[in-house]
């Protein structure tokens, strides 16, 4: 038998926002960027062929991100309307 007086369950966590993820990629690109391309500081220079690359990779990766979270939530409200 099935009780019908049953609890309603408690509502789920918040929703992190979608672009936090893209947000830390372009964060950490741009960090990457300063290291590798604009730093004067001497002791970076040993790094900064790691640090070049990774600023490629994080920005490409951060905006390829971003524009697929864009297009996934217009997709999303076309379909909500």
């Amino acid at each position: 038998m099935e009780n019908n007086n049953k609890k309603a369950l408690p509502p789920g966590p918040p929703a992190m926002n979608p672009y936090i993820f893209t947000g830390l990629l372009i964060g950490f690109g741009l960090w990457c960027f300063w290291d590798g391309f604009l730093t004067s500081d001497l002791e970076m220079q040993e790094h900064a062929t790691f640090n070049k690359v990774l600023s490629v990779f994080f920005l490409v990766w951060g905006v390829y991100d971003f524009f697929k979270i864009r297009k996934r939530q217009k997709k999303a409200k076309q379909s909500e309307d």
